[in-house]
């Protein structure tokens, strides 16, 4: 795996992360009793969009420290997920 890749890897980590957290605790603004002209009751009345950000980081770190070890000792490897079998080498067959 390359540093483009472990980014990469991280980056789809974070984001699927962060995506799972972004709900949890999360006050509308019908809830909260004040709901800003213009925008609906569900929405966010204090979305804390930072502390969310530290608390997704926290959990991806390890996720993507586990996935890269499997990656790179080979437990998993890419020929391990073609299930159509379109990594096979393919049979030239001469026709003379």
């Amino acid at each position: 795996m390359g540093i483009t890749s472990a980014i990469v890897l991280f980056a789809v980590v974070w984001f699927m992360t962060f995506f799972i957290v972004l709900p949890l605790r999360m006050t509308t603004q019908e809830e909260a009793g004040e709901v800003v002209p213009g925008t609906h009751k569900s929405a966010p009345a204090d979305a804390q969009v930072g502390r969310k950000a530290r608390i997704t980081t926290y959990f991806a770190i390890p996720i993507w420290a586990a996935i890269t070890v499997i990656i790179l000792s080979g437990w998993i490897s890419v020929r391990d997920l073609d299930w159509f079998g379109r990594m096979d080498p393919i049979e030239a067959t001469a026709s003379q």
